[in-house]
C-alpha cells in the first residue's frame, strides 16, 4: 500500500512513546479496536491494525460519512452553486410535497447542516420500504415526513438531513458526490480507495455508506487540522473549516459527555477543544487543534465513550509538548523508536480438537424452526484440516471454514452476497467448539458457540455490535436418523 502521510517517531515529534504505548495497550484491552493511527505535527508516530484487519482494506466509516458530506457542501458553497441560507424546498423542487407546512417551507441548508430540521426523530427509518412504491424516492419520503419544530430550534441526530444534503448536490452539479469531491478534494489528499454506497436512484447516501482506509481518514484529519490546506493549496475554505469543525448548536443530554458537547456542520465536539468525525461502532477522526494531534480508530464496540477515554487519559498529561523536538538533537537509539505496533485480535481459547470429535464428523442435526431459515448444520474438516460448519439455509449449504490459533482467510454467503471473512476456532471443552467470525472491512463479527451433548447440539450466534437486538441464532438441533 502506497503511504500518503510521512512518518517520525514519538519522541521526534515532542511525544512521551509511554503515552503512545499506553494508548495502544488501553485500546487492546478493550477487544474490538481494529486499527488506530497517530499524527503528531502531520507525521504519523504510531499506527497498528488488530490482524487480520489491514492496512490497505477500505473499512466502513458509517456517520464519519456526514463529515465528508459537509465538506462537499462548503466546497460548493465556495464555488457558488448554493448558500447555508437557501431554502431546501428550493433546491429539491421535484421532492416537494403538494403542501408544504411552513415549517417545511422554513428549512434551510444550515438546518441540515446542524441537524436542526426541526423534526422529531431521524427521518431515515422506513424509507428502504418505500423504495419499490411507484415514483417513491428517497428525498420526497423525508420531505413528506411532519417537521413538528421551529426548524434551527431543535437538535435531533437525523441521518436524512445528511441525505438531502447529497441529493441537493446531486442535483446541482450533475454528477454522484463522490464522483464531485474525487478531483476537489480526495484526489489531491490521496485517497483512493474511496466508495460510496447509493440508493435505487444513483445518489450517495451521505450520511453513510462511506468506506475508505485508516490513513486515508487522517488525511482528511489533518486537512482540516490545516485549515482546509494541504501542500499548499487551499482545498476547502478556511473560514467553512473553522465553521464546520466548531459549535453551532447545542446538543444532548447524553449519558457519554463526549456527546453533550455540541455540535457543528456534520462534526462533533468533544471535551478538551477536540472535535471528531464520528461513525457508529467508533469509526473516529479525532482532531485536536491545542495539542496538534489527528487520531484515527476503527473499531467494532459499543462503549463508543471508553474509545475517547481511553486518548484523554493517556494524552491529556504533559505527555505532549506544544514545541517541535527535531531529530536532530536525539541521540540515534532514541531516532530509531519503531512506528508500528503488531496487533491481533485474539482467537479462540482452546484445542484444535476434542476425543469426541469423530463422533461428531459427518453428522447432520437438524435444526428447530427459527426466523432465520437455518434448517440443519453438519461439522466436519476441509481438506486443510480446518473445522469445518456446514449450514442449511433456504435449502442450501453455506460452509464456513476455521483455522485454529489463527485466523483463516475466506468468503462468506451466510448474509447473502459473498462477504470477506476471517474466521478461527477452537474447542473450550470437549463438547463445546466457540468460533470467531471476523467481517473484514466492517465493525461486524459474529460468535459461534455448538454445544454437543447425547446426539443433539445447541447453536448461538450472536454479533459484536448491532443496530438492532445483537443475537442471530439461538437453536437447538437432533441428529438426523439415518
Amino acid at each position: 500500500m502506497s503511504r500518503i502521510l510521512p512518518r517520525s517517531t514519538p519522541l521526534a515529534e515532542g511525544v512521551d512513546p509511554a503515552a503512545v504505548r499506553a494508548l495502544v495497550d488501553r485500546l487492546d484491552r478493550l477487544e474490538d479496536v481494529h486499527s488506530v493511527l497517530v499524527l503528531r505535527h502531520g507525521r504519523v508516530i504510531a499506527e497498528g491494525w488488530w490482524h487480520p484487519h489491514t492496512a490497505d482494506r477500505p473499512h466502513t466509516m458509517f456517520s464519519v460519512s456526514k463529515s465528508f458530506t459537509s465538506t462537499a457542501v462548503g466546497i460548493a458553497v465556495h464555488e457558488g452553486l448554493l448558500t447555508v441560507d437557501d431554502q431546501v424546498l428550493d433546491l429539491l423542487p421535484d421532492d416537494a410535497p403538494a403542501h408544504p407546512s411552513e415549517f417545511l417551507r422554513a428549512m434551510r441548508v444550515r438546518d441540515l447542516l446542524t441537524m436542526t430540521t426541526g423534526h422529531s426523530a431521524s427521518t431515515m427509518e422506513g424509507i428502504d420500504r418505500t423504495i419499490s412504491l411507484p415514483g417513491a424516492r428517497w428525498a420526497r419520503a423525508i420531505l413528506a415526513q411532519p417537521v413538528e419544530h421551529e426548524p434551527g430550534t431543535h437538535f435531533v441526530y437525523n441521518t436524512g438531513a445528511t441525505y438531502l444534503l447529497s441529493a441537493i448536490l446531486h442535483r446541482l452539479t450533475g454528477e454522484r458526490l463522490l464522483d464531485y469531491l474525487t478531483p476537489r478534494l480526495l484526489a489531491p489528499l490521496g485517497i483512493t480507495h474511496a466508495a460510496w454506497e447509493q440508493d435505487p436512484d444513483g445518489i450517495d447516501t451521505g450520511g453513510f455508506g462511506l468506506s475508505i482506509t485508516t490513513e486515508e481518514m487522517a488525511a482528511f484529519g489533518q486537512l482540516c487540522l490545516q485549515g482546509g490546506v494541504w501542500e499548499g493549496q487551499q482545498l476547502v475554505p478556511a473560514a467553512w473549516v473553522a465553521a464546520a469543525t466548531s459549535k453551532q448548536v447545542p446538543n444532548g443530554p447524553h449519558d457519554w459527555p463526549e456527546w453533550n458537547q455540541g455540535y457543528g456542520y456534520q462534526f462533533w465536539q468533544c471535551r478538551h477543544g477536540a472535535y471528531r468525525a464520528d461513525g457508529a461502532f467508533g469509526q473516529y477522526i479525532l482532531v485536536w487543534p491545542e495539542k496538534d494531534l489527528v487520531i484515527t480508530m476503527t473499531s467494532g464496540l459499543s462503549d463508543l465513550q471508553s474509545v475517547l477515554d481511553a486518548v484523554w487519559d493517556t494524552f491529556l498529561p504533559d505527555d505532549v509538548r506544544a514545541g517541535r523536538t527535531t531529530a536532530e538533537v536525539l541521540p540515534p537509539e532514541v531516532q530509531e523508536t519503531a512506528v508500528p505496533f503488531e496487533l491481533a485480535l485474539a482467537t479462540p481459547a482452546g484445542a484444535a480438537s476434542t476425543p469426541i470429535e469423530q463422533s461428531l464428523r459427518g453428522v447432520t442435526y437438524e435444526l428447530e424452526p427459527n426466523s432465520r431459515d437455518v434448517s440443519a448444520l453438519t461439522l466436519g474438516r476441509d481438506a486443510y484440516g480446518r473445522t469445518e460448519v456446514a449450514f442449511t439455509i433456504g435449502g442450501l449449504d453455506h460452509f464456513v471454514r476455521f483455522g485454529h490459533a489463527e485466523w483463516s482467510h475466506g468468503t462468506c454467503s451466510l448474509l447473502g452476497a459473498p462477504a470477506d471473512v476471517a474466521t478461527a476456532a477452537a474447542w473450550a471443552d470437549e463438547s463445546t467448539l466457540r468460533g470467531r467470525m471476523v467481517f473484514l472491512g466492517t465493525p461486524f463479527e459474529w460468535r459461534l458457540e455448538l454445544r454437543f451433548s447425547g446426539g443433539e447440539v445447541a447453536v448461538t450466534i450472536d454479533r459484536n455490535v448491532a443496530f438492532g437486538e445483537r443475537g442471530l441464532l439461538d437453536v437447538r438441533g437432533k441428529a438426523r436418523r439415518a
